[in-house]
């Protein structure tokens, strides 16, 4: 934690000392208010001097409308301090995620990355604003209160070495116990997250299948587990608070004992002993605040450490030191003898593929289930880096550029269509946010999507829910080809972008497409071999190999592995 305050507590560093300062000035009133207090007492209530009160006592209210507004313009710098800590560090792991590639999405998971993003931060910065306002004054109190305690009187002063000491211990005892408990608690809520996304995500599934029950247990089991560690917790530090008003209170009664019998024997005065029990309470005050940080501190600490571990992570795939500057984009895309193989995986998905993909074509990519297509589809974009030979694009290899410059000369429809929170008009320019309202008009009549935006009441003002759950499958599909149509790129990119639309609105978009895309180039991955029956060429893809590659007549004739898939598909039709 201590180096995860230091980086991002830096730009705050103004506000940070003067909260200090303000905070030694609190500190400072609240020690000379206890000695003020005992002067009224001594020298003016014993010896009724009436003037000494009144003007000892205006001392007394001026030092305390002193901190009265030393505390106020602490708690508005603290909160400036915490609260942009927040905002920053939320800020760096969100630009360190966005960076991240699939593998390290998967290695951390989602519903971790947004724990972390969410709940660990605010655990982290609830421990900066409590400790600008108590970890700084507790310490500086404290030993402020033993200085003017002793200059009271020494003798009763011992109490001091006795209590604290026995506070401290405890203290000790509590921590060791509860750090690795907190790290337990927030293990457990990426839990809860897990279950209640998949759960979300996956509802229609979870109902078809009637799974509902089980569903619910699965979440009460993670809920109870996070119940039962909490539970634990709370228990361990149920004692703290009692023990340690225990411990004020049996301290209260020995300094009025012992300190009774100093004043009957003439070593101390009434106001002295007034002001000590004061200089007690601070002492024992101050520590208790510390206990209060210490129930928080330990989470934190284990929240940091995860905060941390995402900030330290650095992506398997980045940009090269020294990019290439690649020329004007042609949409030439090559792959020479690539290997790819998932991390841990006994065997590579991909292996020895090699597939020239040319401006003005149109690519496509079949086989089985588990094949490769999107995988080798993945590796266009850089999601993912090839683990043998390579991946160029305009001649360039991918991973001696930018990604940026990658992902420009791309346009992605991907497997499961994903659209935004906000209207149609905003997801269409997602990729080119100067688009005009015409552009978006035509890239919905190629994806054949205008016919429903028009029908929609406000056209491309029209809501869209998030992920686009408004909207059937089909309308998703064709609003994220009309998105990447607004793009204009160099390569076009569908995954299985056409599954969930009839036969019908498949050959129209794909007519429009091919009109559409004459100077780019087009790579398709499909399923039907109706989709791709009028592709340029076709690269049919078996256990991760390439296995055939021409037309639909070619690999009609050479290739084994296309033509079973096309006639299961045909058998599969008579059969409907």
């Amino acid at each position: 934690m201590t180096r995860l305050l230091r980086t991002y507590l830096q730009p705050y560093r103004r506000q940070v000392w003067i909260v200090v300062v303000l905070l030694l000035v609190q500190a400072i009133g609240n020690l000379l208010l206890p000695s003020l207090n005992a002067d009224i007492i001594d020298n003016g209530v014993v010896t009724g001097d009436t003037g000494y009160i009144v003007r000892t006592g205006g001392v007394m209210l001026a030092v305390t409308a002193g901190l009265a507004l030393a505390a106020i313009a602490g708690a508005w710098y603290s909160a400036l301090a915490s609260m942009g800590f927040g905002r920053d560090v939320r800020s760096a792991i969100f630009r360190r995620v966005q960076g991240f590639s699939l593998r390290e999405v998967n290695d951390f998971g989602a519903p971790s990355l947004i724990t972390r993003n969410t709940n660990d931060v605010q655990q982290v910065q609830q421990v900066v604003l409590m400790g600008l306002a108590f970890m700084v004054s507790a310490p500086i109190t404290a030993v402020g209160g033993v200085i003017m305690a002793l200059r009271e009187n020494v003798r009763l002063s011992g109490l001091i070495a006795v209590v604290i000491p026995v506070m401290l211990a405890f203290i000790a005892v509590i921590l060791s116990r509860a750090i690795p408990l907190f790290r337990a608690v927030q293990t457990k809520i990426d839990r809860i997250n897990q279950v209640m996304r998949e759960q979300l995500t996956g509802v229609r599934v979870v109902r078809a299948f009637v799974r509902t029950r089980h569903e619910e247990a699965r979440f009460a089991e993670a809920n109870a587990d996070l119940t039962d560690t909490t539970l634990r917790v709370t228990r361990l530090f149920a004692l703290t608070m009692p023990a340690i008003m225990f411990v004020i209170n049996v301290s209260s009664v020995l300094i009025v004992w012992f300190g009774g019998r100093l004043i009957d024997s003439g070593r101390m005065q009434i106001g002295d002993m007034t002001a000590f029990l004061s200089y007690m309470m601070q002492i024992l005050f101050s520590v208790m605040m510390a206990v209060m940080m210490a129930v928080m501190v330990p989470r934190a600490a284990a929240s940091a450490e995860r905060i941390q571990a995402v900030l330290d992570t650095v992506p398997a795939v980045h940009d090269p030191e020294r990019p290439v500057e690649p020329g004007p984009p042609r949409g030439v895309v090559e792959l020479r003898d690539v290997e790819f193989g998932y991390p841990g995986a006994e065997e590579p998905v991909l292996r020895g593929v090699s597939v020239r993909i040319e401006p003005g074509r149109t690519t496509a990519v079949v086989g089985s289930t588990g094949s490769g297509k999107t995988t080798l589809v993945n590796l266009l974009p850089r999601l993912y880096d090839v683990t043998a030979g390579a991946v160029l694009l305009d001649g360039v290899d991918v991973r001696a550029m930018r990604q940026e410059d990658v992902w420009r000369r791309l346009g992605i429809v991907p497997q499961k269509a994903f659209l935004f929170n906000g209207t149609v008009a905003t997801n269409l320019r997602f990729g080119r946010p100067d688009a005009t309202d015409e552009e978006l008009w035509h890239a919905l009549e190629v994806a054949q999507a205008a016919d429903f935006v028009r029908a929609m009441p406000d056209g491309l003002d029209s809501r869209v829910d998030q992920a686009g759950a408004n909207f059937s499958g089909g309308q998703r599909q064709r609003l994220s080809i009309a998105r990447a149509l607004v793009r204009r790129p160099a390569v076009y990119v569908f995954d299985d972008s056409f599954s969930a639309l009839d036969y019908a609105t498949d050959a129209r978009l794909r007519a429009a497409l091919a009109r559409e895309t004459t100077q780019a180039s087009v790579v398709i991955v499909a399923q039907r071999i109706s989709t791709i029956l009028d592709a340029d060429s076709i690269v049919v893809l078996d256990g991760g190999r390439v296995v055939g590659t021409g037309t639909h007549d070619e690999l009609l004739e050479s290739c084994p592995t296309y033509a079973e898939i096309v006639s299961s598909q045909l058998a599969a039709a008579g059969a409907a």
